[in-house]
């Protein structure tokens, strides 16, 4: 099972073709997945997604500790 079967699974993420053209994005948003992978990989990383996606805090979390396990 890949990182996102699982996060869909505990239902921080979810994809819909009527949503962002069906893109997994976290559950209740238009924020896309790849768009807090894409923060990570920039400079100032998971801090500057906090101040970006307040709201996001929590499933971020959630998602930083699934691909910790």
């Amino acid at each position: 099972m890949n990182i996102e079967e699982v996060l869909e699974k505990k239902g921080i993420i979810h994809s819909n073709p009527e949503i962002m053209s069906g893109v997994s994005v976290f559950v209740g948003t238009r924020v896309p997945l790849q768009t807090f992978f894409d923060y990570l990989e920039g400079e100032e990383g998971l801090a500057e997604f906090i101040q970006d996606f307040s709201y996001l805090e929590n499933p971020a979390i959630k998602v930083l500790e699934n691909l910790a396990t």
